[in-house]
C-alpha cells in the first residue's frame, strides 16, 4: 500500500498498490538482465573491458589509439568489451571487430536513446546501469581506461573500490595517456593521500600506457605464471560482487 502526503503535508496511506506492483515485478526485469549476461558472457574468451568518452569521434587522435589498443587486444586472444555507444566505444567495438577475438558492447537504454555502434559481434541490452557495471567487472581480466568524463570516471572508481575492498579480483587497471591522467592522479595523490584518506599502496592498482604496447606488456605481465581465468578463490570471492 502506498504512503501519500495530505495538504498538512503528513503521510496518509492510499490503496492504489500499483506503485508497488511494478516496484515488485521489476525485480524480474533485472534478475534476467543478470541472467543473459551470465549466459551470455560466461561463452566468450577471457575479456578486457574498455572504457572512454562517447563524444570524440573517427579522426581524433584518441578514437585512433582505442581503435589500435583494441584490434591489438583482440589479436593478442582478448574480446574487447565495452559500453556499446559512439565515440571511443565505438572505436573500442571496431578494433576488436576486425580482430581475431569477439567485439562485445553492453548498451544502455537511455532516455536519450543510445545508438549501438555497428562493430559488436555480441551485442547486449541493458536498462539498469548496476547491472550493467556487474558485467564489465565479473567477466574482465583488464580494464582499460582511456580519456572519457562522468561514465568513464564512473566505471574507473566502480572498479577500483571493489578490488581495494576486497570484492573483486585485482585485475590490472591501466589509465591511457599519461598527460589526460596526471592532474587526478596529482590530486589523489597530494589530497587523498595526504590527507590519510587513501593509502599510497592504494595507487598501485593503477598503471599507466600510452600505446597498445604497453597495454599488452602490463596486461601479460600481471599474468606471468597464472592463467587468465579466475582462481578457486577468486570465483569465490566474485560470487558475492
Amino acid at each position: 500500500m502506498n504512503s501519500k502526503l495530505d495538504d498538512s503535508g503528513r503521510t496518509r496511506k492510499g490503496s492504489d498498490g500499483a506503485y508497488l506492483t511494478r516496484e515488485s515485478w521489476r525485480v524480474f526485469t533485472i534478475m534476467a538482465e543478470f541472467v543473459e549476461g551470465f549466459e551470455q558472457l560466461s561463452a566468450i574468451p577471457p575479456s578486457v573491458s574498455v572504457f572512454g568518452s562517447a563524444r570524440l569521434k573517427e579522426g581524433h587522435p584518441w578514437y585512433e589509439l582505442t581503435r589500435d589498443i583494441s584490434e591489438q587486444l583482440s589479436n593478442a586472444g582478448f574480446a574487447v568489451v565495452t559500453g556499446g555507444g559512439p565515440g571511443l566505444m565505438e572505436a573500442a567495438n571496431r578494433g576488436a571487430f576486425y580482430g581475431k577475438s569477439p567485439s562485445v558492447g553492453l548498451n544502455i537504454k537511455l532516455p536519450k536513446e543510445q545508438i549501438p555502434n555497428a562493430y559488436q559481434d555480441l551485442s547486449l541490452s541493458y536498462r539498469h546501469f548496476f547491472a550493467r557495471k556487474v558485467m564489465f567487472v565479473k567477466f574482465a581480466s583488464a580494464y582499460v581506461v582511456l580519456p572519457g568524463g562522468f561514465g568513464t570516471l564512473d566505471e574507473l572508481l566502480e572498479i577500483l573500490t571493489l578490488v581495494q575492498t576486497g570484492k573483486s579480483r585485482k585485475i590490472p587497471i591501466i589509465l591511457v595517456n599519461r598527460e589526460f591522467w596526471s592532474g587526478l592522479l596529482e590530486w589523489l595523490r597530494t589530497q587523498l593521500v595526504g590527507n590519510k584518506t587513501l593509502s599510497e599502496k592504494d595507487l598501485e592498482l593503477l598503471s599507466l600506457a600510452d600505446d597498445s604496447k604497453q597495454v599488452l606488456e602490463i596486461i601479460f605481465d600481471h599474468y606471468r605464471g597464472r592463467s587468465f581465468e579466475p582462481s578457486a578463490e577468486d570465483q569465490k570471492v566474485m560470487l558475492e560482487l
